[in-house]
């Protein structure tokens, strides 16, 4: 999806950050495995090694089968279903060893949290490629195993100072964190899935774009100069037929064939110079339309005014270079065009918020607008401040042009 060479999209940063700050998440496990299995280290040692081992075996294949399952969720490669079985098997493993833990009896969940965290990550892992249906059901299965394991080896009597955990509460506690860890990791993966769709539309829009006007181009085109073409074939081939045979009117076909040709070409040119012509209005209105294509938030501000036609040629060139500048080369959030036009002077300015780093400011297409304004008796100039930079064009314009003139904004 990146546009330059060595550089990452915002929807490609948003991918990477969003995912990382999930990966995070299994880097704790082994921590909070740690921080359970430490009160019955000194009595059970070999179960408290074996668990927390288990526990960096099944954080590792959390983070690999949950990268795997963004990936599919996304769009992209399906997950090979070894890895989740692996997964599970690991994740089952450590739930026979989180039931060896005894039950305190003081209350403490040292028990019911190790089965919790050993079932729990499956379903974390697993859940941006899951349904809101089964991760519902994967929440209820790891309540139901944290309540069973509060509840099996409750002694049938307590003795004295003896308050051991309830099982619903249990069961209540399991729910509610199983539930927001993993459906807040399915929610991120249609987030992502969101964010790739439009960067997708937004890629599609411009190509249908460029498109859509090379079809009105090479439509104009045709309707002026097919017809008048075809009529100079034909004519041809009747001039030249009736020279092979020696009879008058050869010399008149090529006449109108040279008519033809002449009117043709001045068509033609007025379909070109049509096209090349920059109109300041529609530059505007097209710069706003392109720049919401862009996700880009756009704001138009300006005076309607008969500014002579070469300075609306010339601020128009302005504004094609300078949005296209903006699309191409930042990664601007908010944009705003203002034109002004104060005491014979029309004032175009263009500003954005999305520089990185120092920008060029002596690219070929800046140097064209400066050739263009110059024989006006403009100039262009940029200023760069932090993250935002403003392209400003300065025309000279006579005084009769600008009365008359109104203000207007556009949102």
């Amino acid at each position: 999806m990146s546009t330059l060479p060595g550089r990452w999209t915002e929807p490609e940063k948003f991918e990477v950050y969003t995912r990382w700050s999930v990966y995070i998440l299994f880097v704790f496990v082994p921590l909070a495995a740690a921080a359970i299995v430490s009160s019955v280290s000194q009595d059970h040692p070999r179960l408290a090694l074996l668990y927390g081992i288990g526990s960096v075996i099944e954080a590792a294949l959390g983070a690999l089968v949950s990268s795997r399952a963004f990936t599919q969720a996304v769009g992209g490669r399906r997950m090979p279903l070894a890895w989740v079985i692996a997964l599970a098997t690991v994740g089952m493993a450590q739930t026979v060893l989180a039931l060896q833990i005894p039950l305190s009896p003081d209350g403490r969940p040292e028990r019911v949290w190790a089965v919790v965290l050993a079932l729990g990550l499956i379903l974390a892992a697993t859940a941006p490629m899951l349904n809101t249906r089964a991760i519902a059901v994967g929440v209820l299965l790891v309540a139901l195993a944290a309540g069973a394991a509060a509840a099996a080896g409750l002694p049938p009597e307590r003795g004295p100072g003896e308050d051991y955990l309830h099982p619903l509460p249990a069961f209540i506690s399991a729910a509610a964190m199983t539930a927001g860890i993993a459906f807040s990791t399915r929610v991120t993966a249609w987030m992502l899935k969101v964010v790739r769709e439009l960067d997708r539309s937004r890629a599609v829009h411009a190509r249908l774009a460029v498109a859509e006007e090379r079809l009105r181009f090479s439509r104009d085109l045709h309707d002026v100069a097919g017809r008048a073409l075809s009529a100079i074939a034909v004519k041809s081939e009747l001039a030249t037929e009736l020279s092979r045979r020696g009879q008058d009117g050869a010399a008149e076909q090529m006449a109108e064939i040279r008519h033809l040709a002449q009117e043709t070409l001045r068509e033609v040119r007025g379909v070109v110079s049509g096209y090349r012509a920059t109109d300041l209005a529609a530059e505007l209105d097209g710069a706003r339309s392109v720049l919401r294509s862009a996700g880009v938030e756009t704001r138009v501000t300006g005076v309607e005014t008969e500014l002579p036609e070469p300075v609306q040629e010339a601020l128009g060139w302005v504004v094609r270079e300078g949005v296209t500048n903006v699309i191409r080369h930042a990664r601007a959030r908010t944009c705003t065009i203002d034109l002004e036009v104060d005491a014979g002077t029309a004032r175009l300015t263009i500003g954005n918020d999305g520089v990185r780093g120092r920008p060029s400011t002596g690219g070929s297409g800046l140097l064209g607008i400066r050739e263009r304004l110059a024989p006006l008796g403009g100039e262009l100039t940029t200023t760069h401040e932090d993250d935002s930079f403003v392209l400003a064009a300065v025309v000279p314009v006579p005084a009769a042009a600008a009365r008359g003139s109104a203000t207007m904004e556009r949102p």
